[in-house]
């Protein structure tokens, strides 16, 4: 049984601390939010009245912060100064990779170990416990990261150095948030050609249209696997947070001079998905806008 100080217990993070006190580990949990602490007190873990009480005695520290800039000030303000010495700090959030790399240096420099551990598979996977993980710290610490990533996990995977975790994951999201606007278009075009989504479905996620947008995640509702679609499009990966990952690619893709059209395109589409207000709807839920039948997002009609 490890003590762990988990800092952040929103859409993710409530999910996945309860996680870790279900496989008995002692943990000590921090949120600006009183519902979440009382929620995570339900799940098995002790509500802290700050950060720095929730990591005091804490062997890992692990935090699901909202951007870069919270992920900087939670580390420098209160975790590396009052964190025991040889503790274990992970960070699942998905921010950019300079904050990451950042905060590894100041941990280091603290006599820390840090990863940057960025998360795949939505909220239900959190809930669940069968999220991937994607691992950027020193290789000779990996093994560690990775067993206190386990309860929380289906994969934990190891992307390399510092920042690389992060890398992998807004590389991952931009062409998640490329191939789901593909499959949404192509059903799209399907419907007014007259064919029916069930057919479509079942040629496509035999041939070479075939990828995890389709085949697992289908958009469509009543198609395929069970799905947020089939939900009204509720509980899975937000739009918005959709956005905020293609806007972390476009960032570094600027920053590091790459070409990224198609990435470029999708944060648009998002960015005026999200401000027409449907970003707290499944990222899946764009189909409705390109049918033309944004109404069904608000109806629940298919």
């Amino acid at each position: 049984m490890a003590r762990i100080g988990f800092i952040g217990l929103g859409h993710m993070g409530g999910g996945m601390a309860a996680n870790q006190a279900r496989a008995q580990h002692q943990v000590t949990a921090f949120d600006l939010s009183a519902e979440a602490l009382r929620r995570a007190e339900a799940a098995g873990c002790r509500p802290a009245a700050s950060v720095a009480e929730a990591v005091k005695d804490a062997e890992v520290v692990i935090t699901m912060l909202p951007a870069g800039p919270h992920v900087r000030q939670v580390f420098e303000t209160d975790v590396l100064v009052h964190a025991p010495g040889g503790a274990l700090l992970i960070d699942c959030s998905t921010i950019d990779v300079d904050s990451a790399r950042h905060v590894a240096g100041r941990a280091a420099e603290a006599g820390f170990v840090f990863a940057d551990a960025p998360v795949s598979g939505g909220i239900m996977a959190a809930d669940a416990g069968t999220l991937t993980f994607m691992v950027g710290c020193p290789e000779p610490h990996y093994a560690a990261v990775k067993a206190a990533l386990l309860p929380m996990a289906k994969a934990v995977v190891y992307a390399g150095d510092a920042g690389a975790g992060q890398a992998a994951k807004i590389c991952n999201n931009m062409l998640l948030g490329v191939t789901m606007l593909g499959v949404c278009e192509a059903f799209a075009l399907g419907e007014r050609l007259g064919l029916e989504p069930e057919r479509f479905f079942d040629i496509a996620s035999q041939s070479s249209g075939s990828c995890w947008s389709l085949n697992t995640y289908c958009p469509w509702p009543g198609v395929g696997p069970s799905t947020p679609a089939d939900r009204d499009y509720e509980g899975g990966f937000l739009a918005a947070l959709m956005l905020k990952d293609l806007k972390l690619a476009q960032e570094a893709a600027s920053k590091s001079g790459a070409a990224t059209p198609l990435g470029a395109q999708a944060e648009a589409l998002y960015a005026l998905f999200d401000r027409m207000g449907y970003g707290g709807k499944d990222f899946s839920a764009v189909l409705q806008w390109m049918r033309g039948r944004p109404e069904a997002l608000k109806s629940g009609v298919p």
